[in-house]
């Protein structure tokens, strides 16, 4: 569980995030949506040791996690996926799955002289781990594949994928549906609850697309302006006047005046 408490980002004098609260329930999947401009990517980044804030608390599972580096996050569980996929491009999709653990036995310079039988069978390991992982996201067939030659659709799952290397917890999605086609997108919400279901994972999910949010999300937070604005079912928010009025700036008050006029 992670939980955000009066969270402040400020760039000189524009205020990012201007004290957002909130609480990802451990098991979620968390949708977290708001116009452009709203503070949603900027919250993330807070969460996942991008940026610090400038004050505010963040804890998981109990333990003040506020301003821990990426690194240190990323070996307690918490990991962020980006909008635009950063892949290794010259490394197959199997290599740039097998370098994701860290502390392994090739790293050391030692180990290359005196335990190349460990470093083999880590190798070996890991390649079977990452096949699985390939196969569960049903991308098995571009294992030898170079990833960049992946389309958009296929680089958001071989970054799923990278999350299954390791001992996650809970995953920050940035956009995963962002120029990807709407076949490859219902395999990336199929592994999303399949991922939730079968291994406990928590995602949290910024999207744009509202049939997306609208399938996997439960609850579904609403920020506007740097805060959190409203934070219910997917059908509670879609009838929430001030969410409309974030949005559009129409809501049922505006229509009355109008009507009035």
């Amino acid at each position: 569980m992670i939980v955000v408490e009066d969270i402040h980002k400020h760039f000189g004098g524009f205020r990012a995030v201007d004290g957002a609260s909130l609480t990802i329930e451990g098991g979620s999947i968390t949708g977290l949506i708001g116009p452009n401009g709203a503070g949603k990517t900027t919250l993330f980044n807070v969460i996942a040791g991008v940026l610090p804030p400038t004050s505010g608390k963040v804890t998981m599972h109990g333990e003040n996690i506020t301003g821990l580096p990426p690194h240190a996050l990323f070996e307690k569980g918490l990991l962020r996926t980006f909008q635009i996929a950063h892949e290794f491009s010259s490394m197959t999709v199997r290599e740039n799955l097998m370098m994701v653990p860290g502390q392994q036995a090739g790293e050391s310079l030692w180990n290359t002289w005196f335990a190349r039988g460990k470093i083999a069978r880590e190798e070996l390991e890991l390649c079977d781990r990452a096949d699985d992982v390939l196969k569960f996201l049903t991308i098995d067939h571009l294992a030898d594949e170079k990833a960049g030659n992946l389309s958009g659709g296929q680089k958001k799952l071989l970054e799923l994928g990278r999350t299954m290397m390791v001992e996650a917890k809970i995953v920050f999605l940035d956009e995963v549906g962002a120029g990807v086609n709407r076949t490859l997108l219902n395999t990336i919400a199929d592994a999303i609850v399949r991922l939730n279901k079968e291994r406990g994972y928590t995602f949290c999910v910024i999207e744009h697309d509202m049939d997306f949010i609208a399938r996997l999300c439960d609850p579904v937070i609403v920020m506007a302006e740097g805060h959190v604005l409203a934070e219910g079912t997917i059908e509670e928010i879609k009838n929430n006047e001030q969410v409309i009025e974030a949005y559009l700036g129409t809501g049922q008050k505006n229509k009355t005046v109008a009507g009035a006029g």
